[in-house]
């Protein structure tokens, strides 16, 4: 018996079905379904092989990526030093964060022909931007465009020396009967400017815009596509943005750029310690000073922690910026190993600024925090924590220490608790449990 080679396929989100439906069910769209026959596939036997398309290694050579100084630090330091020739870039972010900002700054400091393609403002919009941020657009062109194979013709007969994309989401393809925005044309218009990036070596950045779970159509759907993947985050600070990268072909994924958002646009933020760290403040019981690693970088920030009696039978955990699993694991190592009594208290911890701690070398402080809230006492405000602490409490060594202790005394801590390392130092208390830290703090 024959099978049946028809499926049904929606324009909109690209979901397939055997039959045909009025509406999707995938997307929920009406009258989006449409019949679609697929083409024989090409018999293995027949396809002819060309062997020079095989690469030995051994013959091949590797190369150096020349890259674009934007001469903004902490945008060159995520992306890994600059921009490749010839890659394809995605910025997200929440919309009205600063991403065009960001990108006008860019084009500003390249001093290399640009083309601004926009699908969402006009040409007015953009330079009312521009006079508000002061900057000069002798280098600038604007093309207000939606079809990606007019944007594409322009591209290839300008040759620019970087383009930016304003939104992806705003772009369609003549090839799909769906509407801009849509999965398939995302992709499409991504993997067409992917080709003519690569083809005629022009950097390309392209915005896509990031709803609050992440999974509109745009860079979760578009990440293996394009060679880097930049989101700019906001902080609990409203004022200061946090660039990070998730992909990256061409460096790490463990940098990232912190922002001050002003009138003038965005400006580079050099020394992150002094952001984070409290200002003018009298120090108060529970808040205790740590060092983390964010790539290379290390700034220093400031744990908060509240003991309080709980007034139900099970005492509560709540975090903010740190994993609650680990607290849990360090407050039962501080019950058995310490004997400090937390099976009737209520713990908060709060990581100031916004940020979240993935590392382990805040242990330390995390527990001299809470011990401090719980008997009242404060730390002295020279004094950092810096350590991971062990199931049996022992502390142990972390990744890049000396860069976070020569971090600590630029700043005139004269008091650092840290493990057991092989670096002789003045100021340096190394321990060897968590009994020993508590001995020398209270």
């Amino acid at each position: 018996m024959k099978k049946n080679l028809t499926i049904y396929s929606c324009s909109k989100c690209g979901a397939q079905f055997p039959k045909w439906t009025g509406r999707c069910l995938t997307c929920g769209a009406w009258g989006t379904i449409s019949e679609e026959i697929p083409n024989d596939q090409l018999s293995i036997s027949k396809i002819k092989v060309d062997k020079k398309q095989i690469i030995d290694f051994q013959q091949s050579k590797a190369q150096d990526f020349e890259r674009l100084k934007t001469k903004i630090s902490e945008f060159d330091r995520v992306l890994g030093g600059g921009i490749v020739i010839g890659s394809l870039i995605l910025l997200g972010g929440a919309p009205g964060i600063g991403k065009s900002t960001l990108v006008l700054q860019i084009s500003q400091n390249l001093k290399t022909p640009t083309f601004y393609v926009s699908g969402e403002e006009s040409a007015s919009q953009i330079k009312m931007r521009i006079d508000r941020l002061g900057l000069d657009y002798s280098d600038l062109k604007f093309l207000g465009e939606n079809n990606i194979e007019k944007i594409i013709s322009f591209i290839i007969e300008e040759k620019p020396g970087l383009v930016i994309v304003d939104s992806i989401q705003t772009l369609y393809s003549s090839e799909l009967p769906s509407e801009a925005g849509s999965i398939n044309q995302v992709r499409i218009c991504t993997v067409k400017l992917l080709e003519v990036a690569k083809k005629h070596n022009i950097p390309i950045i392209i915005i896509g815009h990031v709803t609050k779970d992440g999974l509109v159509a745009g860079p979760k759907s578009l990440e293996h596509l394009v060679d880097a993947v930049l989101y700019l985050e906001e902080t609990a600070t409203d004022n200061f943005r946090l660039l990070r990268s998730a992909k990256n072909r061409f460096g790490s994924t463990s940098e990232i750029g912190i922002f001050n958002m002003t009138n003038n646009g965005l400006l580079e933020v050099n020394n992150p310690s002094e952001l984070f760290l409290p200002q003018n403040q009298e120090p108060n019981s529970g808040s205790v000073i740590t060092c983390i690693m964010e790539g290379s970088r290390p700034f220093l920030i400031e744990i908060q922690a509240l003991a309080t009696k709980t007034l139900f039978g099970y005492p509560q955990r709540r975090t903010s910026g740190f994993d609650a699993n680990r607290l849990q694991m360090l407050i039962a190592v501080l019950v058995k190993r310490a004997q400090i009594p937390l099976l009737n208290q209520d713990i908060h911890l709060n990581i100031t600024g916004g940020l979240k701690i993935n590392e382990t070398g805040a242990d330390l402080a995390v527990c001299a925090a809470i011990i401090s809230s719980l008997k009242d006492k404060k730390i002295a405000p020279e004094t950092i924590l810096i350590g991971e602490v062990g199931l049996g409490g022992e502390i142990r060594p972390i990744y890049q220490i000396e860069k976070r202790i020569e971090e600590a005394q630029k700043l005139k801590f004269k008091n650092i608790i840290c493990p057991v390392i092989k670096t002789n130092k003045n100021g340096l208390v190394m321990v060897k449990n968590i009994e020993e830290a508590i001995k020398n703090l209270f």
